[in-house]
């Protein structure tokens, strides 16, 4: 398949394959692919230790960020860079990271509210991975989890991921709404969640050329 002009943001639950079917469509399609490489980009582009985002990565915080990134002010709240809380700081950078790197050409963005972030921005698929409870409790276990505290773990990392996104953007995190495809990667494992992908990417292409 040629490399397609669109930006593809993934969003994910824990143990649906976010990251293998994000490696495997960006080498398909022949982009660039960021996941944990988008700290490494956003601790070049912040001056931010890199050690710092991972210490933050997908974490959720309590702090007065939304109001920060949407321009909505709530009491004194600081909006100097420099006086911001470092994890701030941090979501900031990475947020202007994903602004800078979609503005530079197709790509493929794995979580870290990418969908959000690029809300206004043309050309993006939003695609969203699920896969039921047992299929991602195997996932887990193979990753290390205790058998018997599988269901527990996953559990735990899909409301951290959860907690994240909401707070920093207006909308939820795995709501419908917000995703242009949402695919049970379960059901079509993940070759053919890729297949899915480009063939859905073709369609959506050729109605933007006709747009």
């Amino acid at each position: 398949m040629a490399k397609t002009g669109m930006v593809i943001t993934i969003g994910r639950q824990y143990g649906s394959g976010g990251r293998e079917i994000g490696k495997k469509l960006a080498e398909r399609l022949e982009i660039p692919y960021y996941d944990k490489e988008l700290m490494s980009e956003a601790a070049k582009d912040s001056g931010i230790c890199e050690e710092l985002f991972e210490n933050h990565d997908e974490k959720p915080t309590r702090s007065y960020l939304f109001s920060l990134v949407t321009g909505i002010q709530h009491g004194n709240v600081a909006t100097s860079p420099m006086d911001m809380p470092l994890n701030h700081r941090i979501f900031l950078a990475q947020f202007d990271t994903i602004r800078r790197i979609a503005g530079e050409g197709p790509c493929i963005i794995v979580g870290r509210c990418a969908d959000y972030v690029l809300r206004d921005h043309k050309n993006v698929l939003r695609v969203f991975l699920k896969a039921d409870m047992e299929h991602r409790k195997a996932r887990a276990i193979e990753r290390g989890a205790e058998p018997m505290k599988a269901e527990d773990f996953v559990r735990k990392q899909d409301k951290q991921r959860a907690a994240y996104y909401n707070y920093y953007a207006t909308t939820s995190w795995g709501d419908l709404n917000n995703y242009d495809l949402t695919v049970d990667t379960g059901l079509l494992g993940y070759d053919g969640t890729v297949e899915l992908l480009c063939e859905y990417l073709k369609i959506r292409e050729a109605q933007l050329a006709k747009a």
